[in-house]
Parts: C-alpha cells; sequence; structure tokens
C-alpha cells in the first residue's frame, strides 16, 4: 500500500515537474516571441547591435532580370554574417517586384530559423510629373505613380510588421541636382503626412516610423533656400531624418577638402592618403552637424541618422585617375571603417551604400562609379574593407553566385596597392570641374 501511495505521490511529482518545465519552456518561447515582436524603429536605429546596409540585389546590368528568391536569401544570409540587421531599399514599382521579393526572402529565412534577424527600411519613389517620360521634368506638380508607390508600400509594412519599421517616402526626392525627377517639398510633405494619418487611424502599425531619405542640403544644412516652410513642417512631421551625405562626390565638386594642403606635402604617400581620408570623415560630420543646427534652428529636437554614404573603387570618370584620384578599395576601406566607428559611438544609424556592386547602374559603362560602391563585387568577391572577414572565417559556408566569399585582388594587398593614388595637391595646376 506504502509502495502504492509513494508511486502516486511520485508520478504527481513527475508529472508537476514536466508541466513545470512544459509551461516555463512555453513561457520562455512566448517571452521571445514577444521581444521579436516588440523590435521597434526606436530600438533598432542608432544601435550599433543592428547595422545598417543600402541593399540592391540586382546581378545582370538590367533590372528586367530581377534577383531570385534563392539569391536574395543567399544575400541575406551573407550580410547576417556580417552583423548586418537592418537594409534600405529604394521603391516598390509594380514593374521591380524587388522589394516584396526582398520580404518574402526574409520571412521565409525568419521561418527556416527562428535566430535569423533582419529588418527593412522599406523605400517608396517619388517623381516629379513627366520623369524619365522624354518629356521635360515638371518640377512644380508631382508625378500621377506616387500615389501607387505609397499604397504599395502601405500594404507591405502592413503584410510583414514584423520585417518593415520604416517607410521612407522618397529618395533624394527634394534636392535640385537630381534634375530628372526632383519634387517640391510639399510633395513629400504631402505622403508624410498621409502615412502618419495612417497610423493614427490604425491603418499601419503604430510604432512603424516614417521618414524621407535626402541630401543633406535638402534638410536644410546648405543653401539657406532650402530652408522652406514647408520643409520645416517635414522636419516636423518624420519619426526622423534620413541625411546622405559623399566626401567621395565631393572630391570633385567640391575638393578643397579633399586636396593635400601645403604642411602635408612632405608627408610619405600612404600618410597622405591617411590623412585624406580622415578629412572626408570630418567633412561628413561636418555635413551632419550643419542638419543638426539647422533642426535646432527650428526648436525641434529629432534623431538624424544617415541614410546613404560610400566610397566607390573603380571610377573612369569624375573620381578616377584622371579626376580626383579618391577611387580604390584601400579608401574605400579606411572610409568605412572612419564611418562605422564615429557613428557606432555616437548612436547613429549609417546605411552604408551599399553591399554589393550593381552594373545596371550605368549598364553602357562597366567602369562607371555608381556600378562600384559595393563592399562586394557582383561576383561575391569581398573588397579590401572585408578581407579580415574572410580571415576570421565569417562567410565560411556561404556563396554568392555559387563561388565562396573570397578576397578581391586573391588576397594580395601589393597588387591592390597599385591602384591606389595620392589626391592632388592644392598645388597642382590640374583644375577640377
Amino acid at each position: 500500500m506504502r509502495t502504492a501511495v509513494k508511486a502516486i505521490i511520485a508520478g504527481m511529482v513527475l508529472t508537476t515537474s514536466y508541466s513545470c518545465k512544459e509551461n516555463k519552456a512555453v513561457e520562455k518561447e512566448e517571452e521571445n516571441t514577444q521581444t521579436r515582436k516588440e523590435v521597434t524603429a526606436k530600438d533598432i536605429l542608432g544601435n550599433p547591435d543592428h547595422m545598417a546596409i543600402s541593399y540592391g540585389g540586382y546581378r545582370q546590368n538590367t533590372r528586367d532580370i530581377q534577383p531570385t528568391i534563392d539569391e536574395l536569401k543567399e544575400d541575406m544570409r551573407i550580410l547576417s554574417r556580417l552583423g548586418i540587421k537592418m537594409i534600405r531599399t529604394y521603391n516598390v514599382q509594380e514593374k521591380f517586384p524587388h522589394a516584396s521579393n526582398i520580404l518574402k526572402a526574409i520571412s521565409e529565412l525568419k521561418k527556416e530559423d527562428t535566430n535569423f534577424e533582419m529588418y527593412v527600411m522599406l523605400g517608396a519613389w517619388i517623381d516629379c510629373k513627366n520623369a524619365w517620360t522624354g518629356q521635360a521634368p515638371d518640377h512644380h506638380a508631382e508625378s500621377e505613380q506616387n500615389e501607387g508607390e505609397i499604397a504599395r508600400a502601405a500594404a507591405l509594412a502592413n503584410q510583414y510588421p514584423d520585417i518593415v519599421k520604416v517607410v521612407a517616402v522618397g529618395n533624394e526626392a527634394m534636392i535640385r541636382w537630381a534634375a530628372s525627377y526632383y519634387v517640391q517639398p510639399w510633395v513629400i510633405l504631402k505622403w508624410v503626412t498621409h502615412l502618419q494619418d495612417m497610423k493614427k487611424e490604425g491603418k499601419l502599425p503604430k510604432d512603424l516610423w516614417i521618414t524621407c531619405s535626402d541630401d543633406y542640403a535638402s534638410w536644410g544644412g546648405g543653401d539657406a533656400s532650402y530652408h522652406t516652410e514647408d520643409l520645416a513642417k517635414i522636419v516636423e512631421a518624420v519619426d526622423y531624418i534620413s541625411m546622405h551625405t559623399y566626401p567621395y562626390h565631393n572630391s570633385h565638386y567640391n575638393p578643397d577638402f579633399w586636396k593635400v594642403p601645403e604642411d602635408e606635402e612632405k608627408l610619405s604617400n600612404i600618410e597622405k592618403i591617411d590623412a585624406a581620408m580622415l578629412r572626408a570623415q570630418k567633412f561628413a560630420k561636418a555635413q551632419y552637424d550643419s542638419v543638426s543646427n539647422y533642426v535646432k534652428s527650428l526648436g525641434l529636437e529629432k534623431p538624424i541618422h544617415i541614410g546613404e554614404t560610400g566610397w566607390a573603387t573603380v571610377s573612369n570618370g569624375h573620381y578616377g585617375p584622371k579626376g580626383s584620384k579618391a577611387t580604390d578599395e584601400y579608401k574605400q576601406a579606411l572610409y568605412h571603417k572612419h564611418m562605422r566607428e564615429w557613428t557606432n559611438a555616437d548612436g547613429i544609424s549609417c546605411f552604408y551604400f551599399e553591399a554589393f556592386d550593381e552594373p545596371w547602374k550605368d549598364a553602357h559603362n562597366k567602369k562607371g562609379s555608381e556600378n562600384h560602391f559595393g563592399l562586394f563585387t557582383v561576383e561575391g568577391k569581398a573588397k579590401y574593407p572585408l578581407w579580415d572577414e574572410v580571415d576570421k572565417g565569417t562567410f565560411e559556408g556561404l556563396t554568392r553566385n555559387g563561388s565562396p566569399i573570397k578576397k578581391t585582388y586573391n588576397g594580395d594587398k601589393d597588387s591592390l596597392m597599385v591602384d591606389v593614388l595620392v589626391p592632388p595637391s592644392v598645388n597642382e595646376h590640374a583644375v577640377m570641374h
């Protein structure tokens, strides 16, 4: 009798023990799920544990050939290994299902591995009337396509609320040098306000952040002619400011910071280059501060993050051997390092431009700089900024286009350095226009 009672009690204890373990396991899983659900843009942006990058997965010289879901998953795995947890896309145009396919790819990866983590800043492309039509762009009216673009972005944000954390209205859409398509600030304000209203009405996730991603000058950091009432209203309406800064391009258009000053002319070539890249970082910081100062002048406080900055590795134009001599993998590595160190330390997200080379951007000129901003080549070779990651085995077992991730230049730094040129001196007579 005692034995039977003991057995019953033991069984009860055992059952209770298993029940407790099961309950704790369920609670833990619910807690994990809850934690994942609660990750918002506010948690991600400015968090160095959630590194950001700009991403386009196009591997051919035309966007008509879309990357497959498997190719996109291949890229997401590579970026994830680098610690990237937030990517930026640019449009949701009907003709190009790139962004929706990326979201599908990430969703599948999350189902395959519950620990896989990747979020998206989803771009909605904004144009003026007649942009890209062959007719003269009308910069005082907006494209009829904008409404559909915003609607598609909103639909994807609702379809993938666990992945889409930011919607950006337009890309360099207010900067006047974007002569093919730029719009007046009222257009951006209209659609930012529309999306914010959707949030208030419960038609979008309440924690979704809305911004627009534009040049530092468009955000009031440059010419005072941009300081309009509509811009001030945009600053107030967005959840944060996404600004672009490109010392690389300014090495041609605004080269004073780039040229080797007189007091550095006696330095070695490598010391001149290293000093120039520190000046490039300082240039980017100054543009960031100029936007910050404009926002403060409005009596407003808004987080400011870098939506785009980068450094190309090939150029046969303004930035190459016959131009500013800014272009090579050694300089790219220094710029990437300096920007990551600064932004990580100061709690600024930096959507570094960009992950992979995209040959469609200047399809008729293979050596055009726009094709070569990636940290990886289109074949999947890791450029000099990532050589250490290859050595550490970061990409072990991963491929792009069927090839394992190897170093450019076959890992031979001496060969790489042959392509590295010293910036012009202030005393050189060559004039860069």
